[in-house]
């Protein structure tokens, strides 16, 4: 993709435009305010985005599918349209991830990855998006190294955990000591990345889990950011995970959806809107 700047006049045709890859959906970048210009500058650098008009309303381009939002060092997407759903951004210290550390579906990611097996579990988790279940591990007392693979994705999960750090609340700062950021794809880490890893936790993100709006809505993000072939991509990356050297891998699923690459796991733990196979290839040596 190639970066040029806004040029007033230019119409849809000086959006974000990739006629090498026809598939990929048109997106933009913009700045909330002008106080956002300078950082919006340097993301739309980074990521090759076009800016829009600083402060114009995201959802009124119609020529493209979504706007990267840079406001007051937070970075969400929004769809655009009418009746486009809110943002999508990773927020930490909301209420919503708050409410969660006190759900059952902790219990049974912490016992899918086997939190209390082995003091000070390093996990690998290949497909973090916005970071949420590496989020519950490392508040479950975890060493998380978070990889995603989609730069847009990697900018609103670095802009939240770097939010999340400013705010001054203990306890965000003892669970954000324990995850580290590394953009890309996992299956290209260097060995001393994956050196000392105990649990690789894959979340393929494929398949709708529920029916809440809050899922729908970053699903279909997800979906326009990463494109068809989810499910081949998602058989791939196990079969990668299964050749690595650690103690087990996990993979989280919808309950009723078949096994990954027809691969059996060791056993399953479910839930009532989720399951995660559990592939064990040692113990956890504590």
């Amino acid at each position: 993709m190639t970066w040029k700047p806004y040029c007033p006049g230019a119409g849809a045709e000086g959006l974000l435009h990739n006629p090498s890859h026809p598939g990929q959906p048109l997106l933009a970048l913009l700045a909330a305010t002008a106080a956002d210009d300078e950082a919006a500058t340097t993301l739309a650098r980074r990521l090759g985005l076009t800016l829009l008009p600083t402060g114009s309303d995201p959802t009124g381009y119609e020529h493209v599918h979504a706007v990267l939002v840079v406001s007051g060092g937070s970075v969400f997407l929004q769809r655009t349209g009418r009746a486009a759903p809110g943002p999508v951004a990773a927020e930490f210290g909301s209420t919503a991830m708050r409410h969660r550390r006190r759900s059952g579906h902790n219990e049974l990611l912490g016992r899918a990855v086997g939190v209390g097996k082995k003091p000070r579990l390093r996990v690998l988790d290949a497909t973090a998006g916005l970071g949420r279940d590496s989020f519950v591990l490392a508040d479950l007392g975890c060493e998380v190294t978070l990889c995603e693979r989609d730069p847009v994705i990697v900018e609103i999960l670095r802009a939240g955990m770097d939010t999340a750090r400013a705010g001054g609340d203990q306890w965000l700062d003892a669970v954000l000591g324990r995850m580290q950021l590394c953009p890309g794809d996992a299956r290209q880490v260097s060995a001393d990345t994956l050196r000392g890893v105990d649990v690789l936790y894959l979340d393929p993100m494929f398949g709708q889990r529920d029916k809440s709006a809050a899922v729908k809505k970053e699903m279909a993000l997800f979906q326009l950011l990463l494109g068809g072939g989810a499910a081949q991509d998602a058989d791939e990356l196990l079969q990668w995970a299964l050749q690595v050297d650690v103690a087990r891998v996990v993979v989280k699923r919808p309950p009723k959806a078949p096994n990954l690459a027809a691969r059996q796991p060791s056993h399953s733990i479910s839930g009532k809107a989720v399951r995660y196979d559990v592939y064990v290839r040692r113990k956890l040596a504590t």
